[in-house]
């Protein structure tokens, strides 16, 4: 194990955590918590049993090899952190997890319930002697509901969440999309973060920390935007619509194909005077006023002062008007390519996305001027590699 410490002149948000000391046990459930605390400038000393921890296994790896040392996915988790061997299984190393844990102001943990009261090493053996200290557990179902631990994977936690039900297109004989790249993961360990700052901030304030009981399967429930909440109001069941926000009514589309068969999305549409008013102007500079009948409710747009999302179903005028703004666009996205639309539309104040592959995306104008992926020097492997982290993490 080698160390990498913190280099102030290379994080992106500099330290503003520096001070913080947090004890981290190696997990998949927590380690997207450790990783930003750390790369906000929190001293993360990680922990990993004799041999490393199993997530050294997860592909990919550098080279296709797989090795416990070239995991890339070991190496995005654990950047700006440093790490330690202990064995959890003996007197010693457990001796030693208490001494760390003692002198930190936060442990982060993913364990299984019971494991580690059965080590000797759970919160409340530990915080009864220091009641100062904060500790975050991340499980799937959360501490107090521990009877209902089960096997879980990311895919059941995003299903069992309801984010699943919410993904997919507007035909329903299609089966529902799964987000991918460990969401339940990231989604826990963020509000991971929360309770654990939140925590602090009580802590100083009355000299007492806390146990942040983190569910992974309510943070997944509770990212789903609005779903959960009409049903547990309104007893309504959202429906999942293509790119677009889940919903009771089926609302108008917001990816447009331009002329060179790409797509741009436009996610809010025509909403202020200053919206209509442009949108007037765009069509008269591509000399397609006259090609679009409705243009009158543009004109419409701008004089009420705009269309508030919140009133489209109810106020019929405001949601002719949306529906005209919403088809403007449209018929400017068949005269355009998808990055003329974008470039155009963000020139004008209009939201808008074009839709890249990732290979596209890395390619952007935006990503090459801020140097996105960097070269970084890897002593381990000899040689650099190409990653979007500003530093080698810890190994």
């Amino acid at each position: 194990m080698t160390e990498a410490t913190i280099d102030e002149t290379t994080h992106p948000l500099g330290a503003i955590l520096e001070g913080i000391r947090v004890l981290e046990l190696a997990s998949d459930r927590a380690s997207y918590a450790g990783k930003l605390l750390a790369d906000l400038g929190a001293d993360v000393v990680v922990v990993e049993p004799p041999g490393g921890h199993a997530t050294r296994m997860n592909g990919p790896f550098v080279d296709d090899e797989p090795d416990p040392e070239k995991s890339l996915w070991w190496w995005n988790y654990n950047t700006s952190k440093r790490g330690i061997v202990l064995d959890l299984d003996d007197d010693a190393g457990r001796e030693a997890f208490r001494k760390l844990a003692v002198s930190a102001d936060i442990v982060i943990e993913g364990e299984d319930p019971g494991v580690l009261d059965s080590l000797g090493i759970d919160h409340p053996q530990i915080r009864a002697d220091h009641p100062e200290l904060v500790w975050v557990s991340v499980t799937p179902y959360g501490r107090l509901l521990a009877d209902l631990h089960e096997p879980t994977t990311d895919l059941t936690l995003l299903a069992a969440g309801g984010a699943v039900f919410n993904c997919g297109y507007d035909d329903h004989s299609l089966p529902p999309l799964r987000p991918s790249g460990n969401h339940s993961l990231h989604t826990a360990s963020a509000f991971a973060v929360l309770g654990a700052l939140t925590a602090v901030v009580h802590r100083d304030a009355t000299g007492v920390g806390q146990h942040v009981d983190v569910s992974m399967i309510a943070a997944t429930n509770i990212t789903t935007e609005v779903s959960s909440v009409f049903w547990l109001f309104q007893r309504d069941t959202l429906q999942r619509q293509t790119g677009r926000h889940a919903s009771q009514h089926v609302t108008m589309d917001i990816q447009l194909r331009c002329a060179d068969g790409r797509y741009v999305s436009t996610p809010l549409g025509l909403t202020s005077a200053g919206n209509y008013q442009a949108m007037l102007e765009w069509l008269r500079d591509l000399d397609l006023e006259d090609d679009f009948p409705d243009a009158f409710f543009l004109q419409m747009g701008v004089d009420r002062g705009g269309v508030p999302m919140k009133s489209l179903g109810k106020d019929v005028e405001g949601t002719e008007i949306y529906r005209a703004g919403r088809e403007a666009l449209y018929l400017v996205g068949t005269k355009l390519t998808a990055h003329e639309f974008f470039v155009q539309a963000q020139t004008r104040g209009i939201a808008a996305g074009i839709v890249n592959a990732p290979d596209e995306a890395l390619a952007d104008p935006h990503f090459v001027a801020r140097k996105y992926p960097t070269q970084v020097e890897h002593p381990e492997l000899g040689r650099p590699t190409r990653t979007r982290a500003s530093r080698s993490p810890a190994t």
